[in-house]
């Protein structure tokens, strides 16, 4: 710097233009690089192993609960004969909507598919009932109902969310930032309407069926625990190990509702 500039220069300014040669003269050269993200994890097919099993309830069959839609017209319209989703319990004692995911055990990076879970709300109901979404998936929240409807989810590491949908067709996304089991959603509007979430940070979860069936599918070999969620009958947990190209049985039991 030439003393002619040097000359006419504050103090405070002259102060900041040495600061600024001293440093390479750019905040941004400065900073910290970020980290790399990690390598995502890749389950080799030729030994990835696998689990089926079923869901049962140990006692007597509980009568299914009819729901009262009669409060808005345009939902009692559009369900004839609706039926509570919170207890679903075949003649034979399957359960429906219990999730069963991978606790513990599993190691790796498995980063968040792009494709959308989508969230529904058709004759005035949620469909899924009980879904899993990965963390930093997009889980799209579609109303098919002429109707309005508002999703209220009340997560506890997650964000809050209560947003309107009062037109038909409307959608919005909304995307998980950590891992919580289970998230609850209901509707403000409608009381009888409610849903349930499992935020993961792994793809190894299912949901049983009609049946009581579940799949895992593409584990590593290792040793899991796997535990069985139900928003009423709590929680059953097993452990398995898995060898390379296994494919194992693991059935839960809820204790039925003294």
């Amino acid at each position: 710097m030439s003393p002619r500039l040097l000359k006419g220069l504050s103090v405070p300014v002259f102060a900041l233009a040495l600061t600024a040669a001293a440093c390479g003269g750019n905040a941004k050269d400065a900073a910290a690089p970020a980290a790399p993200a990690a390598p995502a994890t890749v389950v080799d097919p030729a030994t990835a192993a696998g689990v089926t099993g079923t869901i049962k309830l140990d006692g007597a069959v509980p009568p299914v609960t009819a729901i009262k839609m009669s409060a808005d017209p345009i939902c009692a319209r559009q369900n004839k004969d609706p039926k509570s989703d919170s207890l679903v319990v075949a003649a034979d004692g399957a359960i429906a909507n219990v999730l069963v995911y991978v606790k513990d055990g599993l190691t790796g990076n498995f980063p968040a598919p792009a494709t959308p879970v989508v969230l529904n709300q058709t004759g005035c109901q949620y469909t899924p009932h009980v879904f899993g979404v990965q963390v930093g998936q997009p889980l799209q929240i579609v109303n098919s109902d002429p109707t309005l409807h508002n999703v209220h989810a009340m997560p506890n590491a997650n964000q809050e969310f209560n947003t309107g949908q009062p037109i038909q067709g409307m959608k919005f996304d909304h995307t998980f930032s950590a891992r919580e089991v289970m998230v609850p959603f209901k509707c403000d509007v409608h009381g009888w309407m409610n849903a349930h979430a499992a935020v993961l940070d792994h793809p190894f979860f299912a949901v049983s069926g009609p049946d009581g069936k579940f799949e895992l599918k593409g584990l590593p070999p290792g040793k899991y625990t796997l535990e069985a969620v139900h928003e009423k009958l709590g929680t059953q947990t097993l452990t398995i190990e898995l060898a390379a190209k296994d494919a194992k049985t693991a059935d839960f039991s809820f204790k039925a509702a003294s």
